[in-house]
């Protein structure tokens, strides 16, 4: 604050020389008054308001460069100890400073005007009154400290939504870009960030790409200073969100992951956490989901899923979820290490998405293995779900029950799976409040009761533990989907009766031919005419590799529903008729959302499109974590 006493005081006493003519007019000899005695009691002193801002605008607007600058400094000094908002009659003498010629005013008049751009409120009025048009003509002064606190101030100023597509629009994408190069790390620092503050829009995004950014941004992840590397991390994280940008990544920067895979071992947790969020929203396409496997880029992520710090884990964990989708990373995965600090992650209740992220990723890489199936069930996966299913949020429980689903399709686990008592906590969950968990519960023990090739030595005794209990067993469970206003759940009750009769166990065809609960809806619903819905169950999280299917997909030739076919085929067996079903004819796994089962009348062809699409509902396309 010296220099501006100084600065006031020179003027002053310059206008009083014998040499020339009064310099200063009588209202500005009057406001350099005023303002040294302000400055002397600036602790008591509201300079955004009365006599001191008049004091200040008049030396602002004045024609002498050095009240110019004595204003500007006072500016300066004071928004540095104090940020308010402010209104018009403050922002424009500072507006106007920022119009100067003269280095040192703008210098300083961009300094004050970064610091009032720190309120919200001053945020809008700034670009209201056109503050963007003389801020870009400072960034592309030559001076560094001009073009430091000029992008400083525009990074302030970004961070407000309503700002940042006038932002973008005013033509300032293109000198920051190029500031982002600069030599000058605080100019660099203010400018990366700026452009990050800039990607938070798809318009915007856009626009900037347009300007030129994306190799400026990735040149500098090679950057030495930590900040620079956490904003442009970021900001290509937030630029990798859109599937265009993605693939021009692809095409234009070849070296990307592998620096992103190097940032995961920078010594600052923030730069580690954002090359790990940037590496997860690459991996939404097929590509990168490769690429970062082949970049070693699974030691560092086993590290992050290892680490104590919640954002790294919770970073590391939604990217190994999305590079577990491509089925050639799932024994990459398993043979780095992964099962078992994934299923301790299934335990982490402090946060529901960490839970949701690990179990996902172990239903994706169980998806097309048998050998992965039979591995994750040794590593404790399923005791582990069986132990926390009934307590975890209801996120969880879905993404829980769609992986039991999914290890079902093993002929060779059914058996395994059985014993360890699954049964006894999805029953449960078949009358949950979700529709995709009592879904997907319903499938598990569809998958479990169906096998595709029967012998005498199987053992359906563990579906007569659960006949009547937990929660009503079974056959409550049957007789709830049988008599649901949804189309699919009944599907899956009576394809489920159809598995159980099949089994050829005495007991279980005696449960069910003696029960005054399932033939009565059996009857009804092989009387009514089925509807081909589109399923409600929906079930299937976005990080698997599954595509939900419409009834429509699998309909029959015939236009006969396939809840009707199925539910006759019960009624063939019950009234005493022998129940023959061709190996053929009936899909071994079900999901919700498919339709499944068709009678001997259905041609061969139809059979197996039915049973590809069946089986390609737990094993099929692709879909990545957004």
């Amino acid at each position: 604050m010296g220099g501006v006493l100084s600065c006031c005081e020179s003027c002053f006493h310059s206008r009083r020389s014998q040499s020339y003519e009064p310099l200063l007019l009588e209202n500005e000899r009057e406001a350099v008054a005023d303002l040294l005695q302000y400055l002397e009691n600036r602790t008591q002193t509201n300079f955004f308001s009365g006599s001191p801002l008049a004091a200040l605008t008049t030396l602002s607007f004045s024609d002498n460069v050095d009240l110019q600058r004595s204003a500007a400094l006072a500016f300066a000094e004071i928004t540095e100890k104090e940020v308010r908002p402010v209104g018009r009659d403050t922002l424009d003498p500072l507006l106007f400073l920022l119009s100067s010629h003269d280095t040192e005013v703008q210098r300083a008049a961009s300094a004050a005007l970064g610091n009032l751009a720190v309120n919200t409120d001053n945020k809008l009025l700034i670009v209201k009154l056109g503050g963007l048009e003389p801020l870009i003509r400072q960034m592309l002064s030559p001076n560094v400290e001009v073009q430091c606190n000029a992008v400083g101030c525009v990074t302030n100023l970004a961070t407000h939504d309503d700002n940042k597509t006038k932002i973008a629009k005013s033509g300032a994408l293109v000198p920051l870009t190029r500031l982002a190069r600069s030599k000058d790390m605080r100019v660099q620092r203010n400018a990366t960030g700026a452009l990050l503050n800039m990607t938070h829009s798809d318009e915007n995004r856009q626009q900037l790409v347009n300007a030129g950014a994306i190799p400026v941004l990735v040149s500098l992840l090679n950057s030495l200073d930590t900040d620079v590397q956490y904003y442009c991390t970021t900001a290509l994280s937030n630029i990798a969100v859109d599937g265009t940008n993605r693939k021009k990544l692809a095409q234009s920067e070849p070296k990307l992951v592998t620096s992103l895979v190097q940032l995961m071992d920078s010594p600052s947790l923030k730069v580690q956490c954002q090359a790990a969020l940037a590496l997860r929203n690459l991996a939404s396409d097929e590509k990168y989901q490769l690429e970062i496997v082949k970049a070693d880029g699974l030691q560092p992520l086993l590290r992050l899923l290892q680490s104590t710090y919640l954002p790294l884990i919770l970073s590391s964990a939604a990217c190994v979820r999305n590079v577990s989708i491509h089925p050639q990373n799932e024994s990459p995965i398993i043979e780095s290490g992964f099962l078992q600090p994934l299923i301790n992650l299934l335990s982490f209740k402090d946060n529901e998405e960490v839970q949701c992220h690990a179990i996902s990723t172990l239903r994706n890489l169980a998806a097309s293995s048998e050998k992965n199936k039979l591995a994750i069930v040794k590593a404790g996966a399923v005791q582990s779900i069986k132990e926390l299913v009934l307590e975890v949020p209801m996120n969880v429980q879905s993404e829980m029950t769609a992986c039991i689903a999914v290890l079902a399709l093993s002929d060779e686990l059914k058996g395994q799976l059985l014993e360890m008592g699954i049964c006894e906590v999805l029953i449960p969950l078949t009358n949950s409040q979700s529709s995709e968990v009592q879904g997907n519960s319903a499938a598990a023990l569809g998958n479990l009761s169906s096998k595709d090739g029967r012998t005498a030595t199987d053992d359906y005794s563990a579906f007569n533990d659960v006949w009547d209990k937990p929660e009503g067993g079974m056959h409550r469970y049957l007789h709830r989907f049988l008599s649901s206003p949804d189309p699919t759940f009944q599907h899956i009750a009576v394809w489920t009766i159809v598995q159980l009769l099949e089994s050829g166990d005495p007991q279980l065809m005696s449960n069910i031919r003696n029960s005054n609960l399932l033939i009565p809806m059996v009857r009804e619903l092989s009387n009514s005419r089925s509807v081909t819905p589109t399923s409600s169950v929906g079930g299937t999280p976005h990080s698997h590799r599954s595509q939900s299917r419409s009834y429509q997909e699998t309909e029959t030739g015939d236009g006969q529903g396939e809840i009707q076919q199925l539910a006759r085929k019960i009624l063939d067996f019950v009234d005493g008729e022998e129940l023959v079903v061709p190996p053929s004819s009936t899909p071994s796994h079900i999901q919700p959302g498919s339709s499944v089962g068709h009678d001997s009348a259905v041609s061969g062809r139809e059979h197996e499109e039915l049973r590809k699409s069946v089986r390609e509902a737990f094993s099929g396309g692709s879909h990545g974590y957004p």
